[in-house]
């Protein structure tokens, strides 16, 4: 049975994200953002989610997934973000809990808000000023996307599906980066 009632259908698109505890530090190094991606490795095909889109921040992450089973997403993201609290908890000698709350999650039900989105989750790093270009983040499967990595963790399928090639995508992407007033209405809708 889903925690705090969370609904999650077989087929349905769900982007998923917390932030730190006062919107303090999740990844404190580079082993902790691979660490994380290991475990995402690990147990979303267990679970029944394939990754689209995912994002890796120092102090949130969004993941967008397509459930795949009738079991629910709740379970993934516990059984995830457990493992990950607990061996970094165990690194920073810390101790509690190391998220705001329990995750929260969208359903995507939308076709444009969905290629948005993906648009939204790889520019988050630029939006924060980490990095120019998306390309210069390293926690995210954007160099995925647009062939410069063979990542095996996201389903890359769905961004030929929808955009053709790794260069439309490319240009999709870049024709936002000089509009952060259009990302920052998305990012009020999201996390609000």
């Amino acid at each position: 049975m889903p925690y705090r009632d969370d609904v999650f259908r077989r087929g349905q698109y769900y982007h998923l994200y917390n932030r730190g505890g006062g919107k303090g530090t999740i990844f404190f190094n580079p082993g902790n953002y691979e660490h994380c991606l290991r475990l995402l490795e690990r147990y979303h095909g267990r679970y029944g989610a394939t990754v689209i889109v995912y994002c890796l921040m120092p102090n949130h992450y969004h993941l967008l997934v397509r459930q795949e089973s009738d079991e629910a997403l709740s379970r993934f993201m516990g059984v995830l973000f457990n493992a990950y609290v607990q061996a970094v908890n165990r690194q920073q000698g810390r101790r509690g809990p190391l998220f705001d709350s329990r995750f929260r999650h969208v359903s995507v039900n939308r076709e444009e808000y969905l290629i948005h989105l993906c648009r939204y989750i790889h520019l988050n790093p630029v939006q924060a000023r980490l990095v120019k270009t998306p390309e210069l983040w390293p926690y995210s499967d954007y160099l995925d996307w647009i062939g410069q990595r063979p990542g095996t963790l996201t389903d890359v399928t769905f961004m030929r599906d929808h955009f053709g090639t790794p260069g439309s995508y490319r240009s999709f992407v870049n024709a936002y980066v000089d509009q952060p007033q259009e990302l920052d209405e998305i990012r009020n809708y999201l996390l609000d």
